[in-house]
């Protein structure tokens, strides 16, 4: 890092990485995108000349010339190469879920606390400040009895997302379903258990959850569902009466920008420690975990 520019190299060239993480790093002050490695060269190359950045051929050439790796990629590539990256000293922002499994999340961690580097994992809502204003309010709010949510859309039957394997693979749960369990696991309190979990047609989940203190939480979340626009809704109730979070106002890419100037600062500051580092993203992946071992009968 020098004069204050974090050099960031950008793993994935996908539809994600075009709208979002592509754009944010190339605007933000405080970064610099120095490279772009795609699995398909043509779309790295297409990516860094719309930015004015370089295509790099060998993901570990990437890694070797930049201060931190941001990665867009499905789950498990990213599981490999963020322990890749973390072992070569670089600083990770990391897209969820972790990993394809607990198992790696849990060895992304490791090798995060084992190299000191920091960490930000892109729950990109929780950069808005509307959801910033809610959970104070929330937190504020004293006890609360139970929450609900649910996240519902057409995303994966049609449009820029729906031909990516691992969310029509994984579907809802593994997409959305991360954003969802933190804000209610952030709302609530830790997870302790999943009480109930089903899956049915069209991609549709519907969760029971157990927080640590006693409340409780559901939620339901599709992305196979012909509707328009996208319904999400988070509320928590009880004594205090009925609290929800506002909708989506703030854009992605605001949210995204606001995620940087905490990675930034981190880097910065030597700091390594955040409320949404690589072991929030473990934490959410064990619950995610947790609930397909309910849906599988494990």
């Amino acid at each position: 890092m020098s004069d204050d520019v974090l050099r960031v190299g950008l793993v994935g060239a996908g539809p994600w990485a075009r709208a979002v993480h592509g754009p944010g790093l190339a605007a933000h002050p405080g970064t610099e995108l120095a490279g772009v490695w795609a699995r398909r060269p043509e779309a790295a190359a297409e990516l860094a000349g719309a930015l004015g950045a370089t295509a790099v051929g060998d993901v570990d050439e990437l890694i070797s010339g930049v201060d931190a790796v941001a990665f867009a990629v499905p789950p498990a590539v990213q599981g490999e190469l963020a322990i890749r990256a973390a072992e070569a000293g670089r600083h990770v922002l990391l897209e969820k879920p972790v990993a394809d499994s607990l198992q790696s999340a849990k060895a992304v961690a490791h090798a995060v606390d084992a190299a000191g580097v920091a960490s930000l994992v892109v729950f990109v809502r929780r950069f808005a400040p509307e959801t910033r204003a809610w959970l104070e309010q929330v937190r504020a709010g004293g006890a609360w009895a139970g929450a609900s949510a649910r996240w519902l859309s057409g995303a994966l039957l049609g449009g820029a997302y729906s031909e990516s394997a691992w969310r029509q693979d994984g579907g809802a749960l593994a997409d959305v379903g991360p954003h969802l369990l933190d804000l209610l696991d952030a709302a609530l309190g830790p997870v302790v258990e999943v009480l109930s979990a089903h899956r049915t047609d069209p991609d549709l989940w519907h969760l029971v959850l157990r927080h640590e203190g006693g409340a409780s939480s559901t939620a339901s979340l599709s992305m196979r569902l012909p509707m328009r626009p996208t319904v999400t809704d988070v509320a928590v109730y009880g004594d205090a009466g009925y609290l929800e979070l506002p909708g989506r106002a703030t854009p992605a890419a605001e949210c995204y920008s606001a995620l940087l100037d905490d990675f930034t600062a981190l880097v910065r500051d030597g700091r390594t420690e955040h409320p949404l580092d690589v072991h929030r993203g473990v934490r959410v992946q064990q619950t995610l975990d947790a609930v397909l071992r309910v849906v599988e009968g494990r």
